[in-house]
């Protein structure tokens, strides 16, 4: 009986280190969970909200990465707008890269508040606030959706590729909002 037991409780034991294991591997090298904060990202991705990263995307255009921040401790979440050899300039709130005209569907719901005459973004050029004409390679410029008073780019500059946590693929919480990213 106490060795029927054991071999029992051996089994479970060995079943939950190998679940172990495979967490611990997928959390290192495949995904990981983080929360959004602050309102950068809002409408699309608010404050306190559980999303999954995954570490093994390529990182594109109008993906929204999490990464460490260059000016504090923290992880920010914002949005990829500049690849390396692009040229990023903002006129009228149009996004212009590389000379070409770019919508930005996800920044629709923020520009319907704003009123007649004002812009959700301020007009820049890309060497006006980091001294480049074009992103160097190894690096990214981000900017949050709710561009007014996000945190981001135009602020401290390049994001390092090896800065990327991850490029966020899904929202786990809040439940009603549960499901993959756009």
């Amino acid at each position: 009986m106490k060795n029927k037991f054991l071999a029992e409780l051996f089994s479970w034991l060995k079943a939950l280190a190998v679940a172990l294991i495979i967490v611990l591997i997928c959390r290192q090298f495949l995904i990981t969970p983080s929360i959004v904060k602050g309102e950068s990202m809002m409408p699309n991705l608010e404050d306190g909200d559980r999303i999954i990263l995954s570490k093994i995307s390529e990182i594109n255009r109008f993906d929204e990465i999490a990464f460490k921040a260059p000016d504090t401790n923290d992880n920010y979440v914002k949005r990829v707008i500049g690849v390396p050899g692009d040229r990023v300039e903002m006129r009228n709130d149009q996004l212009y890269i590389n000379g070409e005209t770019y919508e930005e569907p996800y920044l629709q719901e923020l520009k319907s508040h704003i009123p007649e005459g004002q812009v959700l973004t301020r007009d820049f050029e890309l060497d006006d606030v980091t001294q480049h004409e074009v992103v160097p390679e190894g690096k990214y410029f981000v900017l949050g959706d709710n561009r007014r008073v996000s945190k981001d780019s135009r602020k401290f500059g390049y994001i390092d590729q090896e800065a990327i946590i991850g490029d966020v693929k899904f929202r786990i919480w809040p439940l009603d909002t549960f499901g993959m990213i756009d």
